[in-house]
């Protein structure tokens, strides 16, 4: 019988457990968007702003593997607390720094990126904590469905929440309430029955773990999902560049880029509620390959209108592809590195989109529109071709 919604939730502890992660995990979509505009409004530049930005986002993600190393190492109590200390530490001096206008960029600069490296990975801790509770593989898939959409739900929920507060006091306000979100759902997650029964992994379960070891063992998901990262990383761009050629205001992109999230949410769902017989490596790979030919053609839509249905296409198949990917992982290493596993992951979507943004950036001002989406598109399915090829490789 096929797992249920329904039947994840009452998993024991599973409800609160999660509800309390998603309420510290909804500060990811609060504090980069309130220091982007609090620094602007200190610094009066918007160039200082997006080179702190980058600071903040380069060790967020790229430091996120030695973050879930830590957690595995020595337990989440004991390693998510001391990150919460440092990074809500961090938060307070800097919304104290940009309080006033006419901060030191160097200073901004330090800071942002010194609260990047100890941001808590809530996300990969609760998707290690559902591999915990989850008896079987359609119980996980259902809970990792259930996650995905959830995260993206905050992701775009948090910024929502940026402009409510904004419109009533300074930006620097909205990092604090980012602290605070993030301290009261660190400290009710650890709090947690299930959380406090997770030991350290012994001694000789942590030899041959490191990170790079574990990005090797979970290489070829990890290309493949690096792939979806840039199709994500690149629509920002490339949809405002359509909206602007078709003579569409920048308020129009808002809702073509919401088709995206859309296609994934309905996509994410379903993915949970079907019981998949074949291969998760050979579904990751068609769902890489099929969001890679659909971007192929985007750029030949004839209007905005027909350009956020492809876009909503594209979209179904991007949680159900991140999913795929965590329930690889999981299924290659051992529970003592399960929470490296899922950070590799989600540092592959991240930077694979920062990649993609930067590329499409680079296009989008020598090339017209169809052949930046089309190009696009040619990336993600070699990538998905490269990922198909590893996995072959290895059942020979």
């Amino acid at each position: 019988m096929s797992a249920s919604y329904a039947q994840v939730l009452r998993i024991p502890h599973a409800r609160r457990t999660f509800a309390i992660a998603l309420l510290g995990r909804l500060s990811y979509g609060v504090v980069p968007l309130s220091v982007m505009l609090a620094v602007t409004r200190a610094s009066g530049s918007y160039a200082v702003a997006g080179a702190v930005m980058a600071f903040y986002g380069i060790t967020a993600v790229f430091l996120m593997p030695w973050r879930a190393a830590v957690i595995d190492r020595y337990g989440p109590r004991r390693a998510l607390v001391p990150l919460l200390v440092a990074y809500t530490a961090l938060l307070g001096l800097l919304a104290a720094a940009v309080w006033r206008p006419g901060a030191s960029p160097y200073v901004l600069g330090a800071l942002t990126a010194l609260a990047g490296a100890f941001v808590p990975p809530l996300g990969p801790t609760m998707r290690a904590v559902w591999a915990r509770l989850a008896e079987d593989r359609p119980l996980l898939q259902r809970a990792y469905s259930l996650d995905g959409i959830a995260e993206e739900l905050l992701f775009l929920s948090g910024p929502l929440l940026v402009g409510v507060l904004v419109s009533v006091a300074p930006p620097a306000v909205g990092i604090v309430a980012g602290a605070v979100l993030i301290a009261a759902g660190t400290v009710g997650f650890v709090a947690s029955p299930v959380v406090r029964a997770i030991r350290p992994a012994a001694p000789t379960a942590r030899r041959g773990t490191g990170g790079l070891e574990v990005l090797r063992r979970i290489g070829r998901p990890v290309g493949a999902v690096t792939g979806v990262g840039l199709a994500i990383g690149s629509l920002d761009l490339l949809v405002l560049a359509f909206a602007d050629l078709h003579g569409h205001g920048g308020a129009s992109v808002a809702w073509v880029l919401a088709a995206v999230s859309a296609g994934s949410a309905v996509g994410g769902l379903l993915n949970g509620a079907v019981a998949w017989r074949g291969s998760a490596r050979t579904r990751l790979v068609l769902l890489t390959l099929v969001l890679g030919l659909v971007l192929l053609g985007a750029g030949l839509a004839p209007g905005l209108g027909t350009l956020a249905l492809v876009m909503a296409v594209a979209g179904f198949f991007v949680s159900p592809a991140v999913t795929t990917a965590y329930l690889i992982a999981d299924e290659i290493v051992g529970p003592e590195v399960r929470t490296q596993a899922g950070a590799w992951v989600n540092t592959a979507v991240n930077a694979g989109s920062t990649v993609g943004t930067a590329a499409a950036g680079a296009l989008a001002g020598h090339l017209p529109v169809a052949v930046c989406f089309a190009a696009t598109g040619v990336a993600v399915v070699l990538m998905a071709l490269a990922a198909a090829k590893g996995a072959a490789a290895r059942a020979v």
